[in-house]
């Protein structure tokens, strides 16, 4: 080391240092001898403050070797650090003076070996499947006939030509193809991406959203299909509410995917196969199903038809059944008339009854009633009062024989009832003031609508020989004088041939002060 001397003469005392100049001369000697290494070893000690960088140990049966990865390089990884996983760790060691401690500063991590990569796997994998991710209860049944297909894979392999031809040759259907990097450090971000992408279209939109998903790849090594076994694919696709068909590799290559997956296909062209039905096959299944339906449908018709053959033997015939009540129709048309004439003369006689209410019988009958409406009103304060008389005179019977106490509140509750007594009585009577009243104002309307001067209101006339009503033209000539009442007056006129005479008299109206029945 450079920066320590030793005793130009032997007896003296060494140089003197401070600890930064020490832990400097340190942290140069080892970078200078270990700028880039590679360390093999198990992750022991894994810690993620919120800083974003990582902390971990490597170590072996012997030693152990303290590690850091920072913020920027831990979101390049393409395999993150875990507990118990064995590495092959690439970067260079440094020192952190703070704690007097050396320390690998780690650019690259890779599994050390197909063992390594199993036994991540393996513990992924029963990680997910203790959340549930594999569970049968979740998985979609693939639509039977999807309109759309989204494939995720790469657009120049031959898997995207063999499954386009598969389709083609069983029932063509629409493809839509997301190219993705199907091995490397791009392919798990870009499937995962290309998961959540079809799923994030809306349907019906200017680009149509999938009915079923084929994440698809050829066969490869553990390594080329590692992209199929990372944790952000798998939870993308059991994520996915597109059913979904995991087509990676070859029958015998098991990725994570094919776990979270609806469907395993074994191939990308068994996984074509899974998504479409044949259309040949279909069709002949249809238009056999269409064959047994007509027959079904022929073979019904005749057995109905047979059935009401059979009934109609054992039904009478038509005429039969309506001859006798056609008959009884000609009786009543025959009857009809006679009983027309007759409900009509008993409605004339009835109303003829009616009409005999004449003016002054009406105005004798309101008489009658407001004369016994008043009686009757009258007649309630003097109830009311002797009423309350019996009451005091029974209360004043009873109050020796109570005590004080007890007579307040038994004349409070006669008293209530007493009130409740009067307002009843008071409501009882105005509705029978409101009923009759009503029912006066219906005579009314009556005795109006009986009346002829209610016709003469619609532009009608009555002529008069005298006191007689003429109906005839024979009778208006050889009257001497007729008399037109119209609703606004009377007319007197002659006859044709006679002496013109002409008198107008206007129908008297009624004073102003003679105020209204109502």
């Amino acid at each position: 080391m450079s920066d320590l001397i030793e005793d130009p003469e032997p007896g003296q005392n060494a140089p003197e240092f401070t600890v930064t100049e020490i832990s400097g001369a340190i942290k140069r000697t080892i970078e200078g001898e270990f700028g880039h290494v590679r360390v093999r070893g198990e992750i022991g000690r894994v810690s993620r403050p919120r800083s974003g960088h990582i902390y971990l140990d490597l170590k072996d049966d012997r030693s152990v070797l303290s590690g850091v990865i920072w913020k920027g390089v831990a979101g390049r990884l393409r395999t993150q650090p875990e507990e118990g996983l064995e590495v092959v760790a690439t970067g260079r060691l440094t020192t952190f003076g703070g704690q007097s401690k050396y320390q690998i500063v780690i650019e690259e991590i890779a599994p050390a070996g197909v063992g390594a990569l199993m036994a991540m796997l393996e513990k992924r994998k029963k990680a997910l499947e203790a959340e549930g991710l594999f569970a049968p209860e979740r998985k979609k049944a693939l639509p039977y006939l999807p309109e759309i297909i989204g494939v995720v894979t790469s657009p120049s392999g031959a898997v995207i030509r063999d499954i386009l031809h598969r389709l083609r040759d069983r029932f063509p259907r629409k493809v839509l193809i997301w190219p993705v990097a199907v091995q490397g450090e791009g392919c798990a971000p870009q499937v995962a991406a290309a998961i959540q992408g079809f799923n994030a279209l809306a349907p019906g939109g200017a680009l149509p959203r999938p009915d079923l998903l084929i994440v698809a790849r050829g066969g490869g090594s553990l390594e080329d299909l590692w992209g199929f076994n990372e944790e952000v694919v798998a939870r993308a696709a059991a994520a996915s509410d597109i059913p979904l068909i995991s087509a990676v590799g070859h029958e015998t290559d098991t990725t994570l995917i094919d776990f979270v997956a609806d469907q395993r296909a074994p191939t990308p062209t068994a996984a074509a196969e899974m998504a479409v039905p044949v259309r040949l096959e279909l069709l002949a299944w249809t238009q056999g199903q269409g064959e047994r339906l007509a027959r079904g449908l022929a073979q019904g018709m005749a057995q109905r038809r047979q059935r009401l053959v059979d009934l109609a033997r054992a039904l009478p015939r038509a005429d039969a059944l309506a001859a006798s009540q056609r008959q009884r129709l000609d009786t009543l048309e025959d009857r009809l008339p006679s009983a027309l004439r007759a409900a009509t003369q008993a409605k004339r006689v009835q109303l003829a009854e009616r009409g005999a209410l004449r003016p002054g019988v009406l105005l004798a009958r309101l008489s009658r009633e407001a004369e016994r409406l008043s009686l009757r009103a009258q007649g309630l304060p003097r109830g009311l009062t002797r009423t309350i008389a019996d009451r005091r005179l029974k209360l004043e019977r009873l109050k020796p024989a109570l005590q004080p106490a007890r007579l307040g509140r038994e004349a409070a509750r006669q008293r209530e009832n007493l009130a409740l007594l009067y307002k009843r009585l008071v409501d009882v009577s105005q509705q029978s003031l409101q009923e009759k009243a009503t029912r006066l104002i219906a005579l009314e309307r009556l005795r109006q609508s009986l009346g002829y001067t209610e016709t003469l209101e619609r532009g009608y006339a009555v002529v008069r020989a005298g006191d007689v009503v003429v109906t005839e033209v024979r009778a208006a000539k050889e009257a001497e004088v007729l008399e037109i009442e119209f609703a606004s007056g009377r007319l007197t006129v002659a006859p044709e041939g006679r002496k013109p005479l002409v008198r107008a008299t206007r129908k008297q109206t009624a004073p102003d002060d003679q105020g209204s029945l109502f």
